[in-house]
């Protein structure tokens, strides 16, 4: 129980902060998840809950910085034209409904395992559903791909989504201990995501294969291509390496730079600020909480809690990140974590659970919501209940799946 006013104030900033987040906007107010998360850490300032000086350093700058690399990395592989490449290649082969879902899932997947999911959308969305529209098909399911298989793939490794990024910061989890043991949960719901769409449209894909079409002429920049490639290859393979993410991934966003092809002000507007935005002022609202009520005794005794028992843990991250969104949910389950005896364990079920939670609804991730907004400006509704209904059980099921595989 709070024991001043400053406690007090300390909750209810943070219950406010939550509230936004979680329903995306404050009725009547244009305040949305990064607005909330800014004014929320500045409350904590102003009402005494935290110094300036703390508030600064509740900021996680390498995750921050992470993201902003890995988001000049993908604006340079999105304005090279190697996106559109990949997309050109798939249409020319094209022989069958089932056998274009089965790349739309794996490229989506594979991408989003190593280049941070929400851009992998953002790139992938337009590109599909040109393609599915020139070949004649129902976007829907191929669109519902996109959305999911990058969930599913991004869960394999640190640099997949915000979340994971968090969970790196956050455990010290080394790169490819993590890609040991969650890329094959990955390959497990690549899988059943190919399935569960593939149940769920049977008429989209039980109709015969389809003469391949001629797809439409590509402008790329050849030399920004095989630079970005190059530029991703050095990145997986230092992380792999055991490099530090943030300065790996800073070097080669800020060397990207350094080009005579593309205008900065082009990789600038590919940046998410309010990402950005979203993560720190987040850092420091959990920091405040944290300061006054997760007091010393509490933590002590959250060791003790079953939060250990992975098939639990992984229950209440989903429910949790499905009421909040999934780097929240990350950001509160910390200091419940930190004291377990197995903190490891604990943190891939975390990573785990909160990714592939993304895909119970519309609203589960940001990457969901880019694919419907995008395919919404091109006159397709993927509707919230059209997507439960694939999205829902794909959820159960690979949760389980990634429950069984870590326990």
């Amino acid at each position: 129980m709070p024991h001043n006013p400053t406690d007090v104030a300390a909750i209810l900033i943070f219950l406010f902060t939550y509230l936004v987040v979680a329903i995306g906007r404050l009725p009547k107010l244009q305040l949305d998840r990064a607005g909330a998360a800014v004014l929320g850490a500045s409350l904590m300032v102003a009402f005494g809950v935290m110094s300036l000086a703390e508030a600064w350093r509740a900021i996680d700058f390498e995750t921050l910085l992470l993201l902003l690399g890995m988001m000049i990395l993908v604006a340079n592989l999105r304005l090279s034209g190697f996106f559109a490449l990949v997309n050109r290649w798939a249409v020319e082969r094209a022989r069958h409904p089932l056998a274009l879902l089965i790349a739309v899932t794996l490229v989506s997947g594979v991408l989003s395992a190593f280049l941070v999911n929400d851009m992998v959308c953002l790139v992938l969305t337009p590109l599909v559903l040109d393609m599915v529209l020139l070949l004649g098909r129902n976007p829907v399911p191929y669109l519902l791909a996109v959305a999911m298989g990058s969930n599913i793939g991004s869960v394999a490794t640190l640099t997949g989504n915000p979340q994971n990024i968090i969970v790196g910061s956050l455990s010290h989890i080394p790169y490819p201990l993590f890609f040991a043991r969650l890329a094959p949960v990955a390959l497990m719901g690549l899988a059943l995501c190919v399935l569960v769409i593939g149940l769920a449209f049977r008429r989209e894909f039980a109709s015969g294969g389809f003469a391949p079409v001629e797809a439409q002429p590509v402008r790329f920049h050849g030399v920004l291509v095989v630079k970005s490639l190059l530029a991703t290859l050095v990145l997986v393979v230092s992380l792999f390496a055991g490099a530090p993410a943030a300065g790996v991934a800073m070097l080669i966003g800020s060397l990207l730079l350094l080009t005579r092809r593309v205008k900065a002000h082009k990789v600038y507007r590919e940046v998410d600020g309010p990402l950005l935005m979203l993560f720190g002022g987040l850092f420091v609202v959990v920091a405040g909480l944290e300061k006054t009520v997760m007091s010393p005794a509490l933590l002590a005794q959250a060791g003790h809690w079953p939060l250990g028992h992975v098939p639990l843990l992984s229950i209440v991250t989903a429910v949790l990140s499905n009421i909040v969104s999934n780097v929240p949910a990350v950001l509160v389950l910390k200091p419940f974590i930190e004291p377990l005896a197995n903190a490891q364990q604990a943190w891939l079920t975390v990573a785990m659970a909160s990714t592939l939670a993304g895909n119970f609804t519309l609203v589960g991730s940001v990457a969901n919501l880019i694919v419907a907004h995008r395919a919404r400006a091109r006159g397709v509704d993927i509707g919230f209940w059209r997507y439960f209904l694939v999205g829902a059980p794909l959820t159960v099921l690979t949760i389980l799946c990634g429950a069984w595989w870590l326990s």
